[in-house]
């Protein structure tokens, strides 16, 4: 392989990470606040209120969370427009898998305070659990395209740096 298209190849791999991981803080926002409700929802006791979060309290979460990204992005209107729907209806979409959340954990203590252990009854709730997380990671994905379609390169870079001082890594 040639120099040239060596880096032709690192440079696309570069500005692909980088848009990754400018979505991925838009997606983590969202997952936090879902998350989060699902905890309280779940009796977890974790999350960002004491106490279950309504859907009024998770928007509430989402369009403050979305105002200081537009802040340190210095987001257009046009690009609020465009964003404030993609990631609202992420976080409901996000927010239908709940249920299945909370009924998963129902469903493992039950089987695990059986007398005896039921390890197809197990395997079967590992699946069922592994194409909720699949279906979720799924809406993730694509909300982390819609929102790298909807912010310029320089708001992308600067949205992975910031990602990146967050957890101590390396924009480049």
């Amino acid at each position: 392989m040639s120099n040239t298209t060596f880096e032709t190849a690192r440079q696309y791999l570069r500005h692909n990470i980088k848009r990754t991981a400018l979505a991925a803080l838009l997606a983590g926002g969202v997952m936090a606040a879902s998350l989060g409700a699902m905890a309280h929802g779940a009796g977890m006791g974790i999350g960002f209120h004491h106490g279950s979060m309504s859907a009024e309290d998770v928007t509430a979460h989402i369009d403050k969370f979305l105002q200081h990204v537009y802040i340190e992005l210095d987001a257009s209107d046009a690009q609020k427009a465009k964003l404030d729907p993609i990631v609202k209806q992420a976080v409901t979409d996000l927010m239908a898998f709940r249920p299945q959340a909370q009924n998963f954990h129902t469903e493992v203590l039950a089987v695990l305070t059986q007398d005896k252990i039921d390890r197809v009854a197990i395997e079967t709730l590992r699946a069922q659990h592994m194409q909720t997380a699949d279906q979720a990671s799924r809406r993730i994905a694509q909300l982390i395209g819609d929102v790298g379609d909807v912010l310029t390169p320089a708001q992308r870079k600067a949205l992975a740096a910031r990602i990146a001082e967050h957890h101590g890594l390396s924009a480049e």
